[in-house]
Order: C-alpha cells, then sequence, then structure tokens
C-alpha cells in the first residue's frame, strides 16, 4: 500500500465537511423523490446497475457510517484518510453486488432515503468526530470517514445525472471541493514527488511524480483540469487519453501523462 512519506496531511474542517455531507445526500434524496418508476429502472454506467441500485448504494454509503459505529471503536488509527481510495479499489468485486438487496428490500426509496438521513443526523450529533471507526481501509477517526463520504456522493450524484436525462442534481459547493481534495492528495501519496503539478482549480493543487522539484516560476510539467473531470478520472469514469484529446484536461510537459496512474478508485 502507497505510503503518505513524509508529506503534510491536509486538514479539513469537521463542520463543513458534514454539513457537505448532509447538504448533498439532501440534493440526492429531492431528486429521487421526482423519479417516476421508468427513470428508476434506468441502466447506469455502473455495470448492470439501474437506477434504483445506484440510489440504494447512495444510502448505503452512508448507512456505512451506522454499520461502524454499531461495531467497538479500534484501539487506535492505523490508516489515514488517503489511503482509503487504495482500499476501496480493491473491494470493487463486492461493491458490485451490494446495492440489488437493499433497493429490493426498499421500494419507496424516499422512505429509505429520508430514514438514512434522519438516523445519520442523530449519531452525528450522538458521537464526537474523533471516535474511531473500523472501516474497510482500517481504523479512521468519524471526521476522516466522514471526508470519503464526500467523495462517495460526488461521484455518484455525478453517475445519476448521467443516467437520468435530463436530471442536474447539484453539487454543493463543500462536497465537492473536499471530493476533489481528497483525491488530488491520493494521488500525491500514489505517486509521490516534485515534478508535476496538478492544478484543479478553485480547489486544490498538489505535487507528484519523481523528478526535479520546481520551486519558482513557472513549473515545466502542469496539469490542469475542472473538479468534475478531475473526480471522473480518478473513479474510471472518463479516460485520461480521451479527456486530454477533448480538452477536458490541459497537459504540457514530459511528466505531465497520468495515465498510468489513474484511475485512484474504480
Amino acid at each position: 500500500m502507497p505510503t503518505t512519506g513524509k508529506r503534510r496531511p491536509r486538514s479539513y474542517d469537521p463542520a463543513r465537511t458534514r454539513a457537505a455531507v448532509l447538504a448533498q445526500f439532501g440534493s440526492v434524496r429531492e431528486a429521487v423523490r421526482g423519479l417516476a418508476p421508468e427513470q428508476l429502472a434506468l441502466p447506469t454506467r455502473l455495470g448492470d446497475w439501474t437506477v434504483r441500485e445506484l440510489v440504494a448504494h447512495i444510502g448505503m454509503a452512508l448507512t456505512a457510517v451506522h454499520r461502524a459505529l454499531e461495531r467497538p471503536a479500534p484501539p487506535r488509527q492505523d490508516v489515514r484518510v488517503t489511503e482509503w481510495a487504495f482500499a476501496t479499489a480493491g473491494n470493487c468485486a463486492a461493491i458490485a453486488g451490494s446495492p440489488r438487496k437493499p433497493a429490493a428490500d426498499h421500494p419507496d426509496l424516499d422512505a429509505y432515503l429520508t430514514g438514512v438521513d434522519d438516523s445519520l443526523r442523530a449519531l452525528l450529533d450522538e458521537h464526537p468526530g474523533g471516535r474511531l471507526l473500523e472501516t474497510n481501509a482500517g481504523a479512521l477517526p468519524l471526521d476522516d470517514y466522514l471526508v470519503t463520504r464526500t467523495v462517495e456522493l460526488a461521484v455518484h450524484t455525478d453517475d445519476l445525472n448521467a443516467a437520468v436525462p435530463g436530471l442536474d442534481v447539484p453539487h454543493d459547493r463543500q462536497a465537492l471541493a473536499a471530493a476533489t481534495r481528497l483525491l488530488a492528495d491520493t494521488l500525491a501519496v500514489k505517486a509521490p514527488g516534485g515534478a508535476t503539478e496538478v492544478r484543479i482549480p478553485p480547489y486544490a493543487v498538489v505535487q507528484c511524480l519523481e523528478g526535479p522539484r520546481h520551486t519558482r516560476g513557472t513549473p515545466p510539467n502542469v496539469v490542469e483540469t475542472d473538479p468534475l473531470t478531475w473526480i471522473r478520472l480518478a473513479t474510471g469514469r472518463l479516460d485520461w487519453r480521451d479527456a486530454v484529446a477533448g480538452a477536458r484536461v490541459s497537459a504540457s510537459g514530459e511528466r505531465a501523462d497520468l495515465g498510468e496512474l489513474l484511475p485512484l478508485l474504480a
């Protein structure tokens, strides 16, 4: 597993993260409430998942917090939040079949999501952010695990918009910012170094890849893209070569090809 080395970890404002998770989930709930049965039956870009199963998975992304809080707290933190993506990428097979039963068990998706929202709010009021959770990546504080939920929500909101014609579920600014930053930091952990600067305005700038470190002036190797394109690249929704060819990404310099490093989470 990649390690963070001497790179200073980014800090996230716990109150903003909690508000972002609840706001993004609220936007999904509102959108799902208006979907007709034929829209819920539409296919998605996630294998053989329907929209109904995608929505069930979004609910499960938050009930993961519930399940973790039901288990005893581990004795110590043993991973950093930037390592979460690597564990998730290795668990794709289990994730692929996970929403089918919840989708079948909860025909009223609005009631299901409302229940998830209500119980999550109660749990967040009850538990301190430093409470350790046993997650699929290892032991993390609750506040850090909630940062990973912004990635789940940002990614799957985009999946939902892609699946349903005319749907435009908004991305909460704080949720999109946290998701962008976590995935950018994950790239820097996977390929440490200072040869290439990756810019994702207005939310993140990181350096990665071994080679001469840039210290001043214009960096010799620069990659720049927008937050949603970055999230799609990092999660395998968009191929690097297609993004460059379609001018969704600007990549200049001999060490500005990130194709071999992506996706980070698929």
